[in-house]
């Protein structure tokens, strides 16, 4: 698994008058390019606007780039209503933090006073399709039983909307939400306002029900119905019992108010085992319902190996579980059973809930010569012993084997050990973060350069310039001076 990552943007932004030009907005092959100072304007001239936001060097936004056009010139033949238009990140970082764009390519659709993720497909047609389906109603209305019994069969999963008055504010907002926050084409959203509907699915009073056939159920939600609790409970609710985890699944996975994963580690081609291990998993599951969300990993699938490198697994400890909170920061959970039984995993799950089951914290074994060289190696086993001895000040590079970034970084980071070799009360050193763990560290990227000062608890991350002279100037002020890189942004894997 790799790791969602959030970045922070701080951003010093001077104010200057600007010519009318510069308001102006321009077009590309078709495509508007917006700027801070005529984002607005494009949004309130265009009942529907459909906004790329980009980057020069994003090889994926490169590729997009053709398609983008054909959609616009596409469009342009129809007549249509619908504007493309598109924003370089790196130049208009005031409209990357105000519209939450946190990878590039990200694509929003600005429909009258709503705004929608794009989640479709990147060549033309794709994105064509979705458009079409944006522009129709979201919600199908359902006269009759029959309709809405059909409405029900014609899906993995859908949500009806049940409400005595139509227009009333509930009913609106349900319609709000199925317009901008659930996904349409995933979950086919209906609306029903008729007596006979209510009678037969026996509710006296408004709710929406989440009709879930893999795993032959129904979720109710009675209110309160507001925009926001209506697409809380969609989220919460929208995933079966046991979930696959792949690059398209992750998002759905994670963006859930139930923080606590059992993560089943297994070998999918192996169909006999995989089978009655997913029973097992499903039953669990029933028990934990709204506690705990259920993920099994393919281990047989190449791209999940960094996934198990996470958790320092490989392919032959699978089948294997393992449990991760993410209420705060991550924790991870490792069982002490190799049997994958369901009164197993109920135990872990129990306990970890309980308290009574501590984190787990991987650690490689303290290597013979880890003090040999300026920069000190260290693992989870040794990390406290040499970081937190509170006689020293301590940086520390969290890496990655295989990351680049952290081999681009190496001879710098030797060097700045050279440097400081010779003073006792400083300790340049490094960590394989991939194999080893501490409680209380938390690295999200890599490289995380962390400083520990002497006599104090505080642990200050290094966020300047990543050379000799920014990282001697932050120890030498003991973490007070560092120059702030600018701010930036993910490109999406």
């Amino acid at each position: 698994m790799i790791l969602k990552i959030i970045f922070c943007f701080t951003i010093f932004v001077s104010v200057a008058l600007v010519s009318k030009s510069e308001d102006a907005i321009k077009e590309e092959d078709g495509v508007l390019v917006l700027n801070e100072k005529n984002f607005d304007a494009a949004i309130g001239t265009n009942k529907y606007l459909l906004v790329e936001f980009y980057a020069p060097w994003c090889g994926h936004c490169n590729a997009l780039a053709p398609e983008y056009v054909k959609v616009a010139k596409e469009l342009a033949k129809k007549n249509s209503a619908i504007k493309l238009a598109k924003v370089d990140g790196t130049t208009e970082p005031i409209l990357v933090v105000k519209h939450g764009v946190q990878g590039y390519p990200t694509i929003k659709f600005f429909k009258e006073n709503i705004t929608i993720d794009y989640n479709g497909g990147r060549t033309a047609g794709e994105m064509l399709a979705w458009l079409e389906k944006k522009l129709g109603p979201p919600v199908t209305q359902l006269d009759s039983i029959s309709d809405a019994q059909k409405f029900i069969d014609s899906a993995n999963m859908s949500i009806i909307g049940f409400f005595k008055d139509a227009s009333s504010d509930a009913a609106i907002a349900y319609e709000t939400a199925a317009v901008s926050r659930i996904d349409v084409d995933a979950i086919p959203c209906g609306k029903a306002s008729d007596a006979a509907i209510l009678a037969n699915f026996k509710f006296e009073s408004d709710s929406i029900i989440l009709f879930k056939k893999p795993d032959d159920a129904k979720v109710v939600h009675r209110g309160p119905f507001t925009v926001d609790e209506i697409d809380r409970f969609v989220r919460n609710n929208r995933l079966p019992l046991i979930s696959e985890f792949t690059h398209e699944t992750a998002g759905e996975i994670f963006n859930s108010d139930v923080k606590n994963f059992v993560l089943l580690f297994v070998n999918k081609t192996n169909e006999a085992d995989f089978n009655a291990l997913i029973k097992e998993m499903k039953t669990s599951a029933k028990k934990f319902k709204g506690k705990a969300i259920y993920v099994f990993v393919d281990s047989s699938y190449d791209e999940n190996e960094r996934v198990l490198e996470f958790f320092g697994l490989k392919k032959e400890d699978c089948p294997v579980i393992r449990l991760i909170d993410l209420k705060d920061d991550m924790l991870k959970y490792k069982p002490n059973f190799t049997d994958i039984t369901e009164a197993n995993i109920n135990a872990l799950v129990q306990g970890v809930l309980d308290g009574t089951i501590k984190p787990h914290f991987m650690s490689q074994e303290v290597p013979e010569d880890w003090d040999k060289k300026a920069v000190k190696v260290l693992v989870g086993k040794n990390f406290n012993q040499v970081a937190r001895d509170k006689t020293k000040t301590v940086l520390v590079e969290f890496y990655a084997p295989w990351c680049g970034h952290c081999k681009k970084l190496e001879p710098v980071w030797d060097k700045l050990g050279a440097e400081y070799q010779k003073q006792a009360n400083i300790v340049i050193a490094k960590m394989d973060s991939t194999a080893n763990e501490v409680e209380g560290v938390n690295v999200h990227s890599y490289p995380t350069i962390m400083l520990f000062p002497a006599g104090s608890d505080e642990i200050i991350e290094y966020e300047g310039e990543r050379n000799l002279e920014g990282f001697k100037k932050f120890l030498d002020s003991g973490g007070k001076i560092q120059k702030k890189k600018e701010p930036a942004v993910k490109e999406e894997l």
